[in-house]
């Protein structure tokens, strides 16, 4: 192999994270509508009296989803949900959605029509209007490209990079049942696979199944956020995992964080699944990733304004830069944090 080939440094190595911010180092923004650059969920680009959100996801067929046990039109819900997210997560109101597929020879009309009805269904509940995209042949499977559109007033986005010492660190929701629901499907593919298991076990566990294959996202947070007049410091939709969003606020907040072990919200369900594979809960809570909750950082003094919205829970509280970040045991140890999401 020549020198220049095996000098070359591997993906790998960086890590996700790691090569977003070696590809977007040298991004400067030349027009001055262009109020951020990359880092937050979400553009933010000023279109006169509201500010305009953009943001894009893809998903690839074997990446992101196995069709052996994703039905199509959860696909497609799914897809809608994890573009819109990002915009929720700016404190912003999703309006239009593009989609752009990439189809292989295999798919029938019938097949791409039950993904557009998933499509449809999430647009529909979530006041969202598909407004346009683009379609191609693919030669690798099938490829979803998502980009959602939305506004913001300008005093009240939130960016990830507000959080201040001593702010609280809210959530919604509760952690790793996506994941474990993945594990679970997977199990059973390969029960499939080798042993012609044509009938899965999947008995109760259908709320793990529901968190991996049809996620929804707890919009109603934001409007009960705005009346009870808390404005979060700091905001981001978990979707690598609790540890690694986390991680990126205090990184772009420059600060630190302690959280609770007992504080982190995890489902009976979801203990039940990792108990059977023989994992600790905590594991796939932090880092499991597809939770598509809101994490949220809050005021010291806006702490007993928070307990009337009783779908978020307090986990812990941001520090100064330099303490560390760690998640506390029960009996006061600590356990650094680190960012094992999804790579």
């Amino acid at each position: 192999m020549p020198d220049s080939e095996s000098n070359k440094t591997s993906i790998n190595k960086l890590g996700k994270i790691g090569l977003i911010d070696l590809i977007t180092d040298k991004s400067k923004p030349v027009n001055s509508s262009t109020l951020s650059v990359i880092g937050d969920d979400a553009a933010i680009i000023d279109s006169g009296k509201l500010l305009t959100l953009v943001s894009t996801d893809l998903l690839l067929e074997g990446i992101h989803f196995n069709l052996i046990y994703t039905p199509l039109k959860h696909l497609g819900y799914k897809a809608v949900i994890r573009a819109i997210s990002d915009i929720y997560a700016m404190n912003g109101t999703p309006h239009q959605i593009l989609i752009s597929l990439g189809i292989s020879a295999r798919f029938s009309v019938e097949q791409i029509e039950e993904i557009y009805e998933g499509i449809y269904l999430a647009c529909e509940k979530y006041n969202v209007d598909l407004a346009g995209g683009d379609t191609s042949s693919s030669l690798t499977g099938l490829t979803i490209g998502v980009t959602a559109v939305g506004s913001v007033e300008k005093d009240k986005t939130v960016k990830r990079s507000g959080a201040k010492p001593n702010d609280l660190i809210c959530v919604t929701g509760d952690f790793g049942a996506a994941f474990m629901g993945l594990q679970l499907l997977e199990r059973e593919r390969r029960l499939f696979e080798k042993e012609k298991v044509t009938q899965p076990d999947l008995s109760g566990s259908e709320y793990a199944i529901g968190r991996q294959l049809k996620p929804e996202f707890p919009a109603e947070v934001l409007t009960e956020l705005r009346n009870t007049d808390i404005r979060p410091t700091s905001m981001i939709d978990i979707s690598e995992g609790l540890s690694s969003d986390l991680l990126q606020i205090c990184k772009l907040s420059h600060t630190c964080c302690r959280i609770y072990y007992s504080k982190i919200p995890i489902d009976y369900e979801t203990s039940k699944l990792a108990e059977e594979f023989n994992i600790d809960p905590i594991i796939p809570a932090l880092n499991g990733g597809e939770d598509y909750e809101l994490l949220f950082t809050i005021p010291l003094e806006a702490a007993e304004k928070i307990k009337s919205i009783q779908s978020v829970k307090l986990i812990g509280h941001m520090t100064e830069q330099g303490l560390g970040n760690f998640l506390v045991g029960d009996d006061g140890s600590e356990v650094k944090l680190s960012a094992q999401g999804w790579k």
